[in-house]
C-alpha cells in the first residue's frame, strides 16, 4: 500500500504520542520508509531513541545546519508525504497560520509551500477539538488540500484515529488517486435471512474481499459506499443491510448516482418466511419453504443500463474450464466489465486463488485478498478511463 513511499512522521506533544512507535512500525509494514521529526514537547512523552528504533533512522528534534525541512520538502524533496500524528490543537492552529516555530510546523510550512501532501491525525481533549478556532483552522487546512484522519470521540476525548485509518489516509494522500471524484459502490459479506426471532439462514462469507476492494478503491481516491452487515469503517460510507432483499434494494438505489459497482457479497440464493417468536425446540418434523431471492446484478442492470459492474462467481469443486465457462455466462448475460471466479473453498480465508475473466482475457490471480482488492481497483481504473 505504501511501497516506495517516503513518509516524514511529525510527532507533537499529545499523550497519543505513546502510540507513535507502533504507528511507525505499521507504516513500515505497509512498505513505507519513515523518518521522524519531533517537537520538544513530544520528546517528553516518547523518547527519540524509541522512535529512532521504530523508524530505523535518525530522528530530527531540532532544525539545524542540515536544514532538515529543506532536505525533506525542498526543491529535490526526500519526502513524499508529511504525516503529523498525533497533532495537538496548538500544532493545527500553527500550521493553519503558517507559524513554524517547531521542527514539525517548519516541515509543514515547507511541505505546503512545495505542494507536497500533508496528513494530520488530531488528538486532544474534546473541548479543545470543538474550539471554534481549531475547527476554523481545520476547515482552512482542508481547503488547502490537507487530509485529516479524523479522531474517535470517546470519554470526552478526541482520541487519535486507528492505525488503519491513518495508514489509509497517508496512502491516499501520497498516491496518484486515479479514481478521484468517482463514486464506487461495493457489496460485501454474507446476507442473513431470519427464520424466527432467534434463528437465521446465512453462509460462511467473511466479507474480507469486499472490504479489501472498498479499501483499495478509497486509497485510489474514490468515494466508496459499502453495503454490508458489519461495522463502520474509516474508508467508506457504510449502509447496513442484512437480508438479500435489502442488499438488492440498497444497490439499486445507490446505482443511480454511482460510477461503478462491485458485487462481492455472497448474497443468499433463498429466503424464508419469518416465523413469529421462536420456533419451539424438539419438534420431530419441521419444514422450511425456501423462496429464491432477487439477483442483484440483474436488478441493478435494469436500473442502470450503462453502469460498469464487476461480479463474482463462486463454484464448488469446479475446474478452471468450468469456472471460466460459468464466469463468461454471467459476464455476457449481465454485460459486466469483469467477473472474478473462484472456488467455494476461498470463503473465510485470508489467501485466495481466483480467475479474473474479461470479455477477451482470463487472468489467474494468487495471493492475499488485500492484493486482490488492489487488483480489482486497478481494473476499475482501466474501465472508467475507457
Amino acid at each position: 500500500m505504501l511501497e516506495d513511499t517516503n513518509v516524514v512522521l511529525g510527532v507533537t506533544g499529545s499523550i497519543a504520542a505513546v502510540k507513535t512507535v507502533e504507528l511507525a512500525h505499521e507504516l513500515r509494514r505497509r512498505g513505507a520508509t519513515v523518518r521522524a521529526v519531533m517537537t520538544d514537547s513530544a520528546t517528553n512523552i516518547v523518547h527519540p531513541w524509541a522512535v529512532e528504533l521504530a523508524t530505523d533512522g535518525e530522528v530530527v528534534t531540532e532544525i539545524g545546519g542540515g536544514v532538515e525541512h529543506v532536505t525533506f520538502f525542498g526543491e529535490d524533496p526526500w519526502g513524499d508525504v508529511l504525516l503529523i500524528a498525533p497533532s495537538t490543537a496548538n500544532t493545527v492552529g500553527k500550521v493553519a497560520a503558517a507559524i513554524d516555530d517547531t521542527p514539525v510546523t517548519t516541515c509543514a510550512t515547507t511541505a505546503l509551500g512545495a505542494g507536497i501532501p500533508v496528513v494530520i491525525a488530531p488528538a486532544m481533549h474534546e473541548p479543545m477539538y470543538d474550539h471554534p478556532g481549531v475547527l476554523e483552522a481545520i476547515e482552512r487546512l482542508e481547503s488547502w488540500g490537507v487530509a485529516f484522519a479524523d479522531p474517535r470521540i470517546e470519554e470526552s476525548k478526541a482520541k487519535i484515529a486507528s492505525e488503519e485509518a491513518i495508514v489509509l489516509e497517508t496512502a491516499r494522500a501520497a498516491g496518484d488517486r486515479p479514481l478521484e471524484g468517482k463514486e464506487i459502490v461495493v457489496t460485501s459479506g454474507a446476507t442473513t435471512e431470519s427464520i424466527d426471532a432467534i434463528r437465521t439462514l446465512s453462509n460462511r462469507a467473511s466479507g474480507t474481499t469486499g472490504r479489501a476492494i472498498a479499501k483499495a478503491c478509497y486509497v485510489q481516491g474514490a468515494d466508496v459506499t459499502l453495503l454490508h452487515d458489519g461495522p463502520n469503517v474509516p474508508y467508506a460510507t457504510v449502509e447496513p443491510v442484512e437480508s438479500a432483499s435489502k442488499m438488492v434494494a440498497a444497490a439499486e438505489e445507490r446505482a443511480t448516482d454511482a460510477d461503478a459497482l462491485v458485487s462481492a457479497a455472497a448474497i443468499g440464493d433463498y429466503t424464508v418466511e419469518k416465523r413469529e417468536g421462536k420456533i419451539r425446540s424438539g419438534q420431530d418434523d419441521l419444514s422450511l419453504e425456501l423462496t429464491p431471492t432477487p439477483k442483484l446484478l440483474d436488478r441493478v442492470r435494469e436500473r442502470a443500463p450503462d453502469l460498469p459492474m464487476v461480479g463474482f462467481k463462486l463454484e464448488a469443486d469446479a475446474n478452471d474450464e468450468e469456472l471460466t465457462s460459468a464466469a463468461r455466462d454471467l459476464l455476457s448475460r449481465v454485460d459486466l466489465s469483469l467477473v472474478v471466479a473462484n472456488d467455494a473453498g476461498a470463503a473465510g480465508s485470508a489467501e485466495t486463488r481466483a480467475l479474473l475473466v474479461g470479455s477477451e482475457t482470463t487472468e489467474e490471480f494468487r495471493g492475499s485478498k488485500a492484493s486482490l482488492g488492489t487488483r480489482i481497483a486497478e481494473e476499475l481504473v482501466s474501465v472508467l478511463r475507457e
